[in-house]
């Protein structure tokens, strides 16, 4: 097994290989406006640190958030690329449960909150490391106080609203590594991963210009 995992749901560029038992290459960087440009080099930079080609990979590995529609479609279409291209098979993973992982708590709940940005955030509550609770949902902070009220918190928008999320903690964003790690523990059990379908949780930011003039030939 060799897995190329890779995350562009959050301002976290990010790309793991992983041999079915451990990583072994990994490149994350955080810049919310450079996905695009970023991503590829990542990929060819976690290749030449293992010693190996794109080639010899067996799996594709991709988060499929929520996260924000321009982010979050860099990474899962450079997943169906590589997936078409080498043959193999391309699984989702839910970017939340990727965070709830590589924060390592053992006995929940807890929440994992990511920025949504426009004041809200995507979260959803695990009762460990490895189980997820409740669909991901994206909200105002306020609005769900309640739900999340006593319950440690990971990501960064745990950190970003203290008034909701008081004990937030690391990871601030997820890592491709992260995600390999439970990909394949689900695979080696046999699990059935999700398509890499995206997690919009909403419509897209950009939209038709309404009663613009047409113009049309004569």
């Amino acid at each position: 097994m060799l897995l190329l995992a890779l995350d562009t749901a959050t301002p976290a560029v990010t790309v793991a290989l992983h041999d079915g038992s451990d990583v072994i290459a990994s490149s994350s960087q955080v810049d919310a406006r450079r996905h695009g440009e970023l991503l590829l080099p990542a990929v060819d930079r976690v290749l030449a640190e293992a010693g190996l080609r794109l080639d010899a990979v067996t799996g594709v590995v991709v988060g499929v958030g929520p996260g924000p529609y321009t982010g979050l479609r860099v990474g899962l279409m450079t997943a169906d690329t590589f997936g078409l291209a080498l043959g193999v098979p391309v699984h989702g993973v839910c970017t939340l449960d990727g965070l709830a992982y590589a924060s390592g708590i053992a006995d929940g709940p807890f929440v994992v909150a990511t920025d949504a940005r426009r004041k809200e955030v995507y979260w959803a509550r695990y009762a460990d490391s490895r189980t997820r609770l409740t669909d991901p949902a994206v909200d105002r902070p306020a609005d769900i106080a309640d739900e999340v009220a006593g319950m440690p918190a990971v990501g960064a928008g745990a950190l970003l609203y203290p008034g909701t999320f008081p004990e937030a903690h690391e990871p601030e964003h997820v890592s491709a590594a992260a995600l390999a790690g439970l990909a394949a523990e689900r695979l080696e059990r046999g699990e059935e991963l999700p398509a890499p379908r995206p997690l919009y949780l909403r419509r897209p930011d950009a939209q038709v210009p309404r009663n613009y003039k047409v113009v049309t030939p004569k």
